[in-house]
Parts: structure tokens; C-alpha cells; sequence
């Protein structure tokens, strides 16, 4: 048998609304689609108790286990849920909205052959409703919509944390470091905070010194963008989010390490994608100026709910 027959990943899926059920559907469908089977598959419904029952009903009698979130509201807290009640020697996540290509888990448990390595995360590429990017959209930030954004390592390459949509851990690895805060991530259609995966990364990392976390783009999934998420006001109340995000992950794990990642992405990537923006727009392309005015706002925003929440925190103990 293979490496990959031979290594048991459990996959979890976190729902929270009925908004969202065909979509919920279709992620499950394209795990049990998977050229390397899933050990299992855990849908996590986050303090509904609606959706838990309808999702109980439509998976009775299959090998899909629904569960209610154990802890608090949010993410965080429906993926520690799945972690603790998983059985496999890693765990995968995948967003509720989003549908994971066929050698998903493959191109997974392909980097698990090294023992060094704890995490592993993939490409997610965003599905526009509209059908198309908007214009003035700037790939430096389809984080914005919880897609790989322009400036991430291609191929297979180490990072200091994956994005947690699309990604998997060693069993171990939370061992070591523990579950995901639970101040920090999301919580439903509420503001959009995220980084509990960055934190986790880096607390890992911390606590293991050596450990290895890798993203392969080749381990692709496609996540759907909601018209209202490709407008103008959803960008900046996301970027804001962001930078109060931020402020959370360094008083956790501490500045240097918190925002190691992201002074290159400033100084580096967004620069760059600035100055393409100017160029095309001399070049009479449509959009450029656009995107550079974006980028421009998105960075001040960001900075902002970055400021603000270093602010209001002052002297606090950091999330739990």
C-alpha cells in the first residue's frame, strides 16, 4: 500500500446557516468525490439548532457525522469540535461554501511524507456570482473574499501559516500547540474577522521550533463569492476587520512573529500591484486606476483597524 492508502485524514466542515445549504451539500459531495478517500467526513453546525436537524436528516445512515458546535459561537470554536471528535492522523478543513478539485486530498497527504511537516495548505481560487472579477478588484487582495491572493508562493513552498479554508493539520500538531483561538475568528454573518489560522500557525511554530507548514498549490478549491462580497463597502469593512484581527493575533504570539508575513506583503506586493495598476491605466486598460486606488484604500483601512484595536487593548491578556 502507499503513503497516501496508508494515512487516515479526517475532513471537517463548519455550516452555520440554511442560507448556505446547497452549498454545504456540494462540499461534502466533493470530498466523498476525492481520488484518496476521506477516513471521515464531520460537519460541524455552529449553534443552529434548525440546520443541525436538517443536516442530521440528510446524512442519516451515510458515513457523514454531523455534530453541533461544542464550544462558543464562531469558527474557531465549530472547528475544535471537529478536531476533538475526528479519529484520522490529519485534519483537513474545508469552507462550507466551497468545493475541493479531486486531488485535494492527494496533493495533502503527498507533503505528509516528510515527518517534519505539521501543516499543509492549498489554492483557493474564488467563483465571482457576477461570473467575472469586478474591474477594479486587485488580486493582492482576494483574501478579501477567502481566495490565494497575488504574492503567495507558487508551487510547493514553506510559509508561516496557510489559510484556513483550505488547509490541514498533523493530529499532533494540536497536541502541541493546542486548539484555535476562539477571540479571534469569525462568527457567522457578523464582522468579518479572521487570522485564528495565522495564529495557530505561528503558536505552533513557537512551540515546536523546526516544524515544517507548507502551502501546494496544487491541492485546489473553489469558493464561491456572493455578489454582495465583490462591492466596494464589503472590500473595506473586511480590510478594517482585518487589521482588528491583526492587533488580536500579535498580542497573542507577539508582534515580530504576527506580522513577519505581512511587512513583506506591504513593502513588496503591494507596491508592485500599485504601480501595475498606474501602468495599464496609462495604457488606456480598463480598471488599472481603479485597482491601485483600491489597493491604496485597502492598506490605509486595514492600518486603521489595526490602530484602533492596539488601542482598545491596551494591557489586556491576549484571547484565549
Amino acid at each position: 500500500m502507499t503513503h497516501e492508502d496508508l494515512l487516515r485524514v479526517s475532513v471537517v466542515v463548519c455550516a452555520y446557516t440554511e442560507d448556505r445549504w446547497e452549498d454545504i451539500l456540494a462540499a461534502v459531495a466533493s470530498v466523498h468525490a476525492q481520488r484518496l478517500p476521506a477516513h471521515e467526513v464531520l460537519l460541524v453546525v455552529d449553534h443552529n439548532p434548525v440546520l443541525l436537524a436538517r443536516l442530521t436528516r440528510r446524512y442519516e445512515g451515510t458515513a457523514v457525522r454531523v455534530l453541533p458546535n461544542a464550544g462558543p459561537r464562531g469558527l474557531s470554536a465549530g472547528r475544535n469540535t471537529g478536531i476533538a471528535a475526528s479519529r484520522g492522523e490529519v485534519v483537513a478543513f474545508l469552507d462550507d461554501d466551497a468545493v475541493a478539485e479531486r486531488d485535494w486530498l492527494h496533493w495533502f497527504a503527498d507533503a505528509y511524507r516528510d515527518p517534519q511537516v505539521l501543516g499543509v495548505g492549498g489554492r483557493t481560487r474564488p467563483v465571482w456570482a457576477s461570473g467575472r472579477r469586478p474591474r477594479w478588484f486587485p488580486e493582492e487582495f482576494d483574501w478579501v473574499v477567502g481566495a490565494s491572493y497575488r504574492g503567495q508562493p507558487a508551487g510547493r513552498a514553506r510559509v508561516r501559516n496557510v489559510l484556513g479554508g483550505n488547509a490541514s493539520f498533523r493530529r499532533i500538531a494540536f497536541d502541541i500547540a493546542g486548539g484555535f483561538a476562539t477571540g479571534i475568528g469569525r462568527d457567522g454573518d457578523r464582522r468579518p474577522l479572521g487570522c485564528e489560522e495565522t495564529e495557530f500557525c505561528i503558536r505552533l511554530a513557537q512551540a515546536k521550533p523546526g516544524s515544517v507548514l507548507l502551502v501546494d498549490d496544487r491541492a485546489v478549491i473553489w469558493h464561491r463569492v456572493p455578489e454582495a462580497r465583490e462591492r466596494f463597502g464589503y472590500f473595506r469593512t473586511r480590510c478594517y476587520a482585518e487589521g482588528l484581527s491583526k492587533a488580536l493575533v500579535t498580542r497573542s504570539v507577539g508582534t515580530d512573529a504576527g506580522l513577519e508575513t505581512e511587512r513583506r506583503y506591504a513593502t513588496r506586493v503591494l507596491p508592485a500591484g500599485a504601480a501595475r495598476g498606474l501602468r495599464d491605466a496609462l495604457r488606456g486598460r480598463p480598471g488599472g486606476a481603479a485597482r491601485a486606488g483600491a489597493i491604496v484604500a485597502g492598506v490605509a483601512t486595514t492600518a486603521t483597524g489595526y490602530a484602533v484595536a492596539r488601542f482598545r487593548t491596551r494591557g489586556e491578556a491576549g484571547p484565549a
